[in-house]
C-alpha cells in the first residue's frame, strides 16, 4: 500500500529537514489495528521536535506529529475493542502525520461524541496537558483564582475550559483581543492583553483578586510572563511551568518563592504517565469521561490541506492562529 507521510529526515531550524515521503506501513500484528487517518493536528513540540530542541528526540528518520484521527480499517486477531469503520484517536510523540497508520490497540481511544475527525485529533494533548497539570500537580480548587497564560493556544483554551469546570475563576491572557475571544469563548471569567514586556500585568491580576493574587498560574509561554507571574502568586501558589513558547527560559529571584510561599511546579503530561502507569490510566479516563461530556472541545483556528504541513508549521511558528491547527486529508 502507497503511504504519504511528512517526515523528518535531518533536524533544521527553516523546515528544509521535513520532507513528504513514502512511508512503509509495518504488518499488523495480532494487537495491532491499522487506520486511515482523516486529519492530524500540531502541537509546539512538534515544531521543536523538528529542530531538536524537545527532551524527546526521535531518531531520524521519524515520522512527524503527535496526534490525529481516523477510522479503523483492519484490526489483529487479538484485538477485542476495535473494529472495521470505528472512529479512534492516536496519540504519541511521533507518527502521526501519514496516511495511514498502525498502532497498538492500547495506544487508541475513540473520538468523543459529537466531535468531527478534526476535533478528535486536536483535543488529546492539549486535554491531557491541562488535566495533569490543573488536577494531579496544581491541585486547582473551587473558589481558587487561575491565571492562564497563552490562554488562546490549544493547550491554553483546554486549561480555561478545565479550569472553568472545576469553579476556579479564571484570567486569561494572550496577545491581542482577537486572540482573547477564543478564551472568552472556553469559559475565562476575566480577560488581559498582554503589552510588550508584559508590563502591567501583575498588577492587573492583584486589582482583579483584590491584592490577593494567583493561587495557580497556567504557563506554557515563559519568558516576560513567568517574570509577571511571580510579582502576583498568591500565598501558597502554584507555578505551573508547562513549555517555553515566548522562547526565552526566565528564571527565579528564590527570594520571593520564600516570601510568597508559592511553589513552582514543573508539567510533563506525557512523561506523567510513564513514570506512573496507573495514574496515566486513570488520567486517560478521566480525560475521555470529561470529553464525552462536551468538556475540551478544541477550537479549531486553521485547517490546512495535506499537502501544505510546512505552511501549518510557519503559521504554528508565528503564532499567527488561535486554538488548534489541523491538517485534513
Amino acid at each position: 500500500m502507497k503511504n504519504r507521510a511528512w517526515a523528518c529526515v535531518e533536524l533544521s531550524d527553516d523546515l528544509s529537514g521535513l520532507q513528504r515521503v513514502d512511508w512503509p506501513l509495518p504488518a499488523l500484528g495480532p494487537q495491532d489495528v491499522q487506520l486511515r487517518v482523516r486529519a492530524a493536528a500540531l502541537n509546539f513540540p512538534d515544531l521543536l521536535m523538528t529542530q531538536g530542541k524537545y527532551q524527546h528526540r526521535p531518531p531520524l528518520p521519524f515520522v512527524a506529529g503527535m496526534e490525529c484521527a481516523g477510522e479503523v480499517q483492519s484490526v489483529g486477531a487479538q484485538v477485542s475493542r476495535w473494529r472495521p469503520g470505528d472512529r479512534v484517536c492516536f496519540n504519541a510523540h511521533g507518527g502521526a502525520f501519514t496516511e495511514h497508520l498502525v498502532a497498538p490497540e492500547s495506544a487508541l481511544r475513540p473520538v468523543p461524541p459529537g466531535f468531527d475527525y478534526a476535533e478528535g485529533a486536536a483535543y488529546g494533548v492539549t486535554a491531557m496537558t491541562a488535566w495533569v497539570a490543573l488536577v494531579r500537580r496544581g491541585a486547582l480548587q473551587r473558589g481558587e483564582t487561575l491565571l492562564v497564560h497563552g490562554a488562546s493556544g490549544g493547550t491554553g483554551v483546554a486549561a480555561v475550559q478545565l479550569g472553568h469546570h472545576l469553579g476556579a475563576t479564571v484570567i486569561a491572557t494572550a496577545s491581542s483581543l482577537h486572540k482573547l475571544q477564543a478564551a472568552h469563548a472556553a469559559g475565562a471569567d476575566h480577560l488581559l492583553q498582554v503589552h510588550e514586556g508584559a508590563a502591567g500585568l501583575a498588577g492587573e491580576v492583584k486589582r482583579l483578586t483584590d491584592g490577593r493574587g494567583a493561587d495557580v498560574v497556567f504557563d506554557p509561554v515563559g519568558g516576560d510572563l513567568f517574570d509577571a507571574s511571580v510579582h502576583c502568586m498568591a500565598w501558597g501558589g502554584r507555578l505551573l511551568v508547562i513549555g517555553f513558547a515566548g522562547g526565552r527560559i526566565a528564571t527565579l529571584p528564590s527570594n520571593l518563592a520564600l516570601i510568597k510561599g508559592f511553589s513552582v511546579v514543573g508539567v510533563r503530561a506525557g512523561e506523567y504517565g510513564r513514570r506512573d502507569p496507573a495514574r496515566g490510566e486513570e488520567n486517560r479516563r478521566a480525560v475521555e469521561a470529561l470529553a464525552a461530556q462536551g468538556l475540551f472541545r478544541p477550537t479549531i483556528g486553521a485547517r490546512f490541506a495535506f499537502e501544505q504541513a510546512r505552511e501549518a508549521y510557519r503559521a504554528l511558528a508565528a503564532r499567527q492562529v488561535a486554538g488548534k491547527i489541523v491538517l485534513q486529508m
